[in-house]
């Protein structure tokens, strides 16, 4: 397993359900020159995956006002994806959910962006940040069990467009608004003498 970090994303056309709609020839390349939040989840209609799609849709707006695209991936069809976006919450399923959802049914985005579980040929809950120029900036991978943190993403997402713009560095459990530090060890120095 190599490290995605700092790597230009892999690029890949697939199907995906888009507002809704059953559309080709999906990529992620569509969305350069924004923030990019691209995350993995094992399968549709399953227990802690629906939660976190909803977690995602709840927060949309702020991903927007970032400048962030959201979307997400499985290795289910495109099929699926709309049975499933067609299945109300009150049943286990993700209606109501805008953001684009990839179908990996080759499971060749999954093994690209090194999250397949080979073993059962689902993907584990991988989350990619991608800045504007389609670089890999955050990526994180949690076991199948283990929901992730939309409220992380966005914090995450902060502290880089945060850095971009000011040229500061973010220190432990920042948040916007939280004091940055200039990446020097006169900065480290002011920081902890401050703080």
């Amino acid at each position: 397993m190599n490290l995605l970090m700092g790597k230009s994303a892999p690029s890949f056309k697939a199907k995906a359900v888009i507002n809704g709609k059953i559309g080709h020839d999906f990529s992620l390349s569509n969305f350069l020159g924004q923030y990019i939040v691209f995350f993995f989840y094992p399968l549709d209609f399953t227990f802690v995956c629906p939660t976190e799609l909803h977690a995602f849709q709840q927060e949309l707006g702020s991903f927007e006002k970032r400048n962030a695209q959201v979307v997400g991936c499985s290795v289910d069809s495109v099929n699926s994806h709309y049975a499933w976006l067609h299945t109300p919450k009150s049943k286990g399923g993700i209606e109501g959910v805008t953001y684009p959802l990839v179908s990996d049914l080759t499971k060749s985005i999954s093994r690209e962006y090194q999250v397949l579980k080979e073993d059962e040929g689902i993907a584990y809950r991988g989350l990619f940040i991608l800045d504007k120029a389609g670089i890999i900036r955050h990526q994180l991978i949690n076991d199948l069990p283990l929901g992730r943190s939309v409220e992380e993403a966005l914090r995450i997402l902060d502290a880089l467009i945060y850095y971009e713009n000011n040229g500061e560095v973010c220190p432990a459990n920042w948040k916007l608004g939280s004091k940055s530090l200039k990446p020097t060890q006169e900065g480290l120095e002011n920081y902890f003498a401050v703080k």
